[in-house]
């Protein structure tokens, strides 16, 4: 079996997608192929992925019983850590406050002066 979700996926690759998958929820699509056709379809979303970001999830003989990969910008990385693929999350982007002006303005009063 594999998973693969996308985000901010073109309609195009959405129904590509939709021919080889059954779309469980709006992203994500599911189905059973072999290694051959799994990579195939993997392929296609990397080549028309864009802007937006995917991650596939397969059945696979590893000590977690599935494996993943991830093409996209996404705080969620996959890495490797001795054999074991774990989430990695990248820090929250802080923002940049706007620059104060280096005085205050004068308020006027709207009174003429005498």
């Amino acid at each position: 079996m594999m998973v693969i979700v996308v985000e901010n996926a073109p309609a195009r690759l959405r129904g590509r997608l939709s021919l080889w998958l059954a779309e469980a929820r709006a992203g994500v699509y599911v189905g059973v192929y072999g290694r051959r056709v799994r990579e195939r379809i993997w392929e296609e979303v990397k080549l028309m992925i864009e802007d937006g970001n995917a991650v596939i999830a397969w059945a696979a003989p590893t000590d977690s019983g599935f494996a993943f990969e991830a093409i996209g910008e996404n705080r969620r990385q996959p890495v490797d850590f001795d054999g074991l693929t774990l989430v990695k999350f990248k820090p929250m982007p802080i923002p940049v406050p706007d620059k104060a002006p280096a005085s205050p303005a004068k308020k006027e009063t709207g009174k003429t002066p005498a």
